[in-house]
């Protein structure tokens, strides 16, 4: 360690005590990366802290001592933005966690940041509700950093992104400054909503600590079909006649046949006597009319070619697990991208993008799934291993179609360290510039996950 970094140590330990401040042999080795498998070095320090003044202690200290500071959650991000250097020091937020309050009524539900999404889920059912927040890695992942990537998900269709589902929230500035401003109320036009600075700012701005949420009431019904279509047009024609017709439609989830074929298999699961080009999964929470009735005009007029309507509880897992295509971490050197584009455009990207990296990389296998809906596709491409060059081109291929299509680069998985150079693609110098003044007011020294986004 240098100088500055026996300072540093030292004075994080005064101000927080040895117990807290892990060093060495200590410092866990998940630390290392988030899920996208792409950090390789340990930090320096490692940060435990139990309470909000915690984490405002090390940040006064790490802004004195110009030391620079990555926040970790629940690591299940895919943009590198939770992977440390090897000089950085890590704030984990896994010990400040638990559900505060629920206010039946108001509907809502005040929350510490490191609790796991799924913990809250469970308090939010047992009262009644239902935390519209809903993602994959729910088991996994914490509030805090849905918040802080405005997380995406499979509910975005009728409850919106993470930031649609926040009233009010707590965080700490760089310099230890804890801004409150837990706001319980709907309406609330005081001025600037500073909520929204923080939110999906990737820990570049602050880190939150405490969040207000939006409780839904608990739907009473819930069914759930699997429909193999097949042509994208009559996909599109199926969204729209659902939003018309299904009140509560609450999922609206398409794979293509690649990976549809892939995950099924992989998970020894069967589905329709015939392979679809396009499969789709349809949920509807509250009943109107019947998602059976409706499929069974949607067959009538041709936009359905066969459908699945789960039975029970576990067929419905059984459809979930397929989407979810958990088995493709198989692959070998998986990279997953996450774009949002048109709806009327995705099929054609999907399409081109596929053609383009076939033409280049023989033999690549090249998965496509996504929320549709709300305009949000994955990508998950296995090409085995490859040089940093042909990353590159990768990149390229998938990046450049989202700029011809004027697309976003990443839908819910954020920008972090792995898409900050091609940010440029969907957001103007203009634009740029902007998040840049914003950050030099909130954090002058750099120290706040320095290097993401911008």
């Amino acid at each position: 360690m240098s100088a500055n970094e026996f300072e540093l140590l030292g004075a994080l330990q005064q101000a927080l005590g040895d117990q807290l401040v892990l060093t060495g042999e200590r410092i866990p080795t998940k630390a290392r990366s988030d899920s996208s498998r792409t950090g390789h070095h340990l930090p320096k320090i490692y940060i435990r802290p139990r309470s909000v003044e915690d984490i405002s202690r090390a940040l006064r200290v790490c802004n004195n001592h110009r030391g620079s500071t990555v926040v970790q959650g629940g690591m299940t991000g895919l943009a590198g933005g939770a992977n440390p250097d090897r000089e950085d020091v890590v704030i984990a937020m896994d010990l400040l966690s638990g559900v505060e309050e629920i206010d039946i009524a108001a509907g809502t539900m005040t929350v510490l940041a490191g609790t796991i999404l799924e913990v809250a889920q469970k308090a939010a059912e047992q009262a009644g509700f239902l935390l519209p927040i809903d993602l994959g890695a729910r088991g996994s992942c914490q509030i805090g950093g849905n918040l802080a990537t405005n997380a995406g998900g499979i509910r975005v269709i009728s409850h919106g992104v993470t930031r649609d589902n926040v009233l009010g929230l707590e965080a700490v500035l760089a310099d230890g400054t804890v801004i409150s401003s837990l706001n319980r109320m709907q309406k609330n036009n005081t001025g600037y909503d500073l909520k929204q600075l923080f939110i999906g700012s990737e820990g570049t701005l602050g880190i939150i600590t405490r969040a207000v949420l939006k409780l839904k009431p608990l739907p009473v019904h819930r069914a759930t079909a699997l429909c193999g279509v097949s042509c994208y047009e009559e996909v599109v024609a199926l969204l729209r006649r659902a939003r018309k017709s299904l009140m509560g439609l609450s999922a609206f989830e398409l794979m293509w046949e690649t990976f549809f074929r892939f995950s099924r298999e992989a998970e020894h699961l069967k589905a329709f006597e015939a392979d679809y080009p396009y499969t789709v999964i349809i949920e509807q929470s509250g009943e109107t009319v019947s998602l059976e009735e409706f499929l069974g005009t949607m067959f009538e007029e041709g936009l359905v070619a066969d459908a699945l309507i789960a039975q029970s509880e576990k067929e419905r897992d059984r459809f979930w697990k397929i989407r979810e295509g958990l088995s493709l971490g198989k692959l070998p050197h998986l990279i997953e991208y996450d774009v949002s584009l048109p709806i009327g455009v995705l099929d054609l990207y999907a399409k081109e993008v596929t053609a383009a990296l076939a033409t280049e990389f023989p033999g690549i296998h090249v998965s496509v799934f996504g929320h549709v809906a709300d305009s949000n596709i994955h990508l998950c491409i296995s090409a085995g291993q490859i040089d940093v060059s042909a990353k590159h081109r990768i990149n390229a291929i998938i990046y450049e179609r989202v700029a011809q299509h004027q697309g976003a680069i990443s839908a819910e998985h954020g920008i972090g360290l792995l898409k900050r150079d091609y940010l440029a693609y969907s957001r103007s110098p203009e634009e740029l510039e902007l998040m840049r003044r914003i950050k030099q007011a909130l954090d002058p020294h750099c120290i706040l996950n320095p290097g993401r986004v911008i």
